[in-house]
């Protein structure tokens, strides 16, 4: 009787305090603060593989690779001005564009809006939509808090 006692405490505790997968705006805050950072790699990690991109065309992003390579192609940045939940996994995001890191934003100060679709932590839709003209009436998350400098959290 010792051993299944045993097998059901360590079963018991590795249930406890388990990781929480991130919610949808935790995951757009973070790709956005990699991309301000100009961390590639990081912004990359965020994407599921076989995410889909929606931006002039569609794109696959098979591997991580391609995903470093298209957040290294992105040429802006941006500050999060609005998120907005819709259900669960669905976040749009209003940027004000903001040149990055080694890139020169050709759009600095307009605004730009992007859907992501986030499922089990990892972004596996990113598409590009026009900015909606009327703030929203439900469903909207507040900015970004305030770092500890007191300056929002940006995209690069």
């Amino acid at each position: 009787m010792k051993v299944p006692a045993i097998l059901v405490a360590v079963l018991a505790l590795s249930a406890c305090g388990g990781s929480k997968t991130a919610s949808a705006p935790e995951i757009v805050r973070a790709w956005s603060a990699a991309l301000d950072r100009n961390d590639n790699e990081h912004a990359a990690r965020l994407f599921a593989h076989g995410a889909q991109i929606v931006q002039n065309g569609e794109e696959t992003l098979a591997t991580h690779a391609d995903a470093v390579r298209w957040n290294a192609g992105l040429p802006c940045g941006g500050r999060i001005d609005r998120l907005e939940l819709h259900g669960r996994t669905e976040v749009l995001a209003i940027f004000e564009l903001r040149n990055r890191p080694e890139h020169r934003c050709d759009a600095v100060g307009s605004r730009a809006a992007a859907i992501f679709r986030v499922v089990h932590g990892q972004i596996v839709l990113w598409h590009q939509t026009a900015v909606p003209e009327q703030p929203p009436s439900n469903g909207q998350v507040a900015a970004p808090p305030l770092q500890r400098d007191g300056t929002a959290t940006t995209l690069r």
